[in-house]
């Protein structure tokens, strides 16, 4: 556990800023954590070296992991966190390359029409014949009217070297309707639900517009 070069001061930063979000008071927080009010100021003085299994109490009661409290990072945060790049190059892909960047199999968003508003959720998909196909439950909320308007997101994001990709698809949606053309489908890379469950139904995103952007440095 490295914790020679973490500055105390940016440690009880992140504490109090966390205590600040869940509405927790130092007297609280102390008393979770199995110690007094006075104690926890020292420790939080002193530095991690000073007593690890006491900082370690604390990370638990504000339900952070060790490495969030020691550096601010999370490991499943969401990308984009890091400040960008003070030089940003932005360009549009051409539709090729918009194929190469989705590959053969993934994880994406798609959007449907909602009740109130545009509704977004995460499936994993596959290429096929230039259109986009999932998994889903026939009642599930991912599973649109055959004919629905839909949009396909797919990006990946580079925090450390300010990099990443966007994929857009815009189109409609269609019901695989043969067992010949479900069982084809079944048969490729990623084609199993990483949700798990009974998801019979494989809608395919036939687009009508696919546009791509890739930022970086110049």
């Amino acid at each position: 556990m490295m914790t020679s070069r973490t500055d105390p001061g940016d440690i009880a930063r992140r504490i109090v800023q966390r205590c600040d979000q869940l509405g927790m008071s130092e007297r609280m927080l102390a008393h979770r954590a199995a110690m007094s009010p006075s104690y926890l100021r020292q420790l939080l003085q002193s530095g991690p070296e000073f007593d690890p299994p006491g900082l370690v109490r604390i990370a638990a009661v504000l339900g952070m992991a060790w490495p969030e409290l020691l550096s601010g990072r999370r490991p499943d945060a969401p990308p984009g966190q890091d400040d960008a790049d003070p030089r940003p190059l932005l360009l549009h892909l051409t539709e090729p390359q918009c194929w190469e960047l989705l590959g053969t199999h993934g994880v994406g968003r798609i959007g449907l029409p909602g009740a109130t508003a545009p509704v977004v959720l995460p499936v994993n998909y596959v290429v096929d014949a230039r259109t986009i196909a999932y998994r889903t439950a026939p009642r599930g909320a991912a599973a649109p009217k055959d004919g629905a308007p839909v949009s396909f997101e797919v990006d990946h994001i580079d925090d450390h070297r300010s990099r990443g990709w966007s994929v857009l698809i815009l189109g409609e949606a269609h019901h695989a309707d043969t067992p010949d053309e479900e069982q084809r489908l079944s048969t490729l890379p990623g084609a199993t639900p990483w949700a798990g469950g009974s998801r019979p139904l494989w809608v395919r995103v036939q687009p009508v517009g696919v546009t791509g952007r890739r930022i970086g440095t110049g």
